[in-house]
């Protein structure tokens, strides 16, 4: 992949303006069509989530800076790096969980913040990653740029019935199961693996996915029959 990073055309600026203003009216819609009282439920801390999974250790677990927790008024998360014993460089994972968007809080997306942060976008679309029981789950994928390292992104919108990669999926699910279960829990889960010259971050990434979506579940509220 092409390692420059050059500025974004006013075309593309403009779509990206546009996509974030039809998000924003998705989620005052979303926000106001939702009903006034929810199903009550039991939730995990994301504190006990395990520190060893199918072979990657947890090398660092983070505090989130009360700056950026005040910004996103998550319920709960987790900010650790992942390791295989050995391996050159630990995968980050962030999970933050929301428990009620009926007050407005509601996840950001990465290709939001991260620019924010000081990361230029170089390519975004969606992947798949193969579950154990064979279902093929789509994800974002996402490339960004800061100074001369690069960066995979993958990340999804996991809710108690389904795992969502687009925003707009997002906001048209969050209404319906809203109305259906009076429920609007939701979490945003981000996975980030440095790219180095001759490793293979992507394969990586999508195993730590794979090991990692059925896990979650244990801790993120699930519906019978609802996301893997």
């Amino acid at each position: 992949m092409d390692r420059r990073v050059g500025r974004s055309a006013p075309g593309s600026r403009r779509g990206a303006v546009i996509a974030l203003s039809l998000l924003l009216i998705c989620q005052a819609a979303a926000y106001h069509s939702l009903p006034k009282s929810e199903t009550d439920f039991a939730v995990r801390p994301l504190r006990e989530f395990p520190a060893e999974i199918d072979g990657w250790r947890m090398v660092a677990d983070n505090e989130i800076d009360p700056e950026v927790q005040r910004v996103l008024r998550a319920d709960d998360t987790l900010n650790r790096v992942y390791a295989k014993p050995g391996g050159a460089v630990g995968l980050s994972l962030f999970v933050a969980f929301f428990r009620s968007q009926k007050t407005g809080a509601a996840p950001h997306s990465p290709k939001n913040c991260l620019p924010g942060s000081g990361y230029a976008p170089l390519d975004s679309g969606t992947t798949f990653i193969e579950s154990d029981s064979g279902r093929r789950v789509e994800v974002n994928r996402y490339i960004v740029a800061r100074g001369e390292s690069r960066s995979l992104v993958l990340y999804w919108y996991q809710t108690p019935a389904r795992i969502v990669a687009s925003e707009y999926a997002a906001k048209f699910w969050l209404v319906a199961d809203s109305l259906r279960y009076r429920r609007s829990d939701t979490s945003l889960v981000r996975i980030v693996a440095p790219i180095l010259d001759g490793d293979d971050s992507e394969r990586e990434a999508h195993e730590f996915a794979r090991v990692l979506m059925p896990r979650l579940t244990e801790f993120l509220p699930r519906l019978k029959g609802g996301a893997e």
